[in-house]
């Protein structure tokens, strides 16, 4: 039945539309894990948003579409403004229809006595715990051994800014050689959200602003042509320090 939806990869689909028969699905040796666009009703595979059918290792299918406004996935990890504290909960804004809530007790090595350091207007970047459309949404800022794993507030400065959905999902793809291109001859650190919203920080404000001109510019670009921007872009920074660093050799000689 897994072989039936393989013939539908990479097509166009609509709302409403119905990708395979789940009739036989508990028959199944090979189990179907169905992504965002997709869900089950009255065993069927039901399209719910419009796009392009994908799949991946493991027999798992989803809907790759173009979006503006985040839809919370349960492991997503998000960048999020904390936007009020209500008691024990910190009200986040992570771009979707209302606030998600992030519990004191979701940080590593908090406790009733060692509550976490966060204030209204701190970036934090954690991940969906709970998402469901009757519900309200829930982050957290450890993983399931209790550690941050990275995640939690950032407070190093930096830019953030946001992005179209489907460009995160082409930065984190394996495939895309943006990030490792760009790396190569700029230092900076970087934390992308599935919520659109992209956090980086280089040596200099020159250098962060030209990674996210690099990020954005790429959207509708190949893997050749974002190599060939990013080797144009490393050759601009490199002649724009060398120009800046000349008065300063000047001034030492005088």
């Amino acid at each position: 039945m897994a072989n039936d939806v393989l013939t539908c990869v990479d097509q166009l689909f609509l709302p409403g539309e119905i990708i395979q028969d789940l009739k036989d699905i508990d028959e199944q040796e090979n189990k179907i894990v169905l992504g965002p666009g997709l869900r089950v009703q009255e065993k069927q595979v039901l399209v719910t948003k419009p796009g392009i059918l994908r799949f991946k290792e493991n027999n798992t299918y989803w809907i790759d579409c173009h979006q503006r406004r985040y839809v919370p996935v349960r492991g997503d990890h998000v960048l999020g403004i904390c936007t009020m504290k209500a008691g024990d909960v910190f009200r986040v804004d992570i771009g979707s229809n209302e606030p998600a809530g992030l519990s004191f007790l979701s940080f590593e090595g908090s406790n009733k006595r060692n509550r976490p350091d966060v204030k209204v207007g701190d970036l934090l970047y954690g991940k969906i715990l709970v998402a469901n459309k009757d519900m309200e949404s829930e982050i957290v800022c450890i993983n399931s051994q209790g550690k941050s794993a990275g995640m939690g507030v950032i407070r190093d400065g930096g830019f953030l800014f946001t992005c179209p959905l489907h460009l995160v999902r082409k930065l984190l793809n394996p495939q895309c050689v943006l990030l490792k291109s760009l790396g190569k001859n700029i230092q900076f650190e970087v934390a992308i959200g599935m919520n659109g919203r992209v956090w980086i920080k280089a040596a200099s404000a020159v250098n962060t602003i030209a990674v996210a001109n690099a990020i954005a510019s790429a959207e509708h670009m190949t893997n050749n042509q974002i190599k060939v921007m990013c080797q144009r872009l490393s050759q601009a920074l490199e002649t724009h320090s060398k120009e800046n660093s000349e008065p300063e050799k000047e001034d030492s000689i005088l």
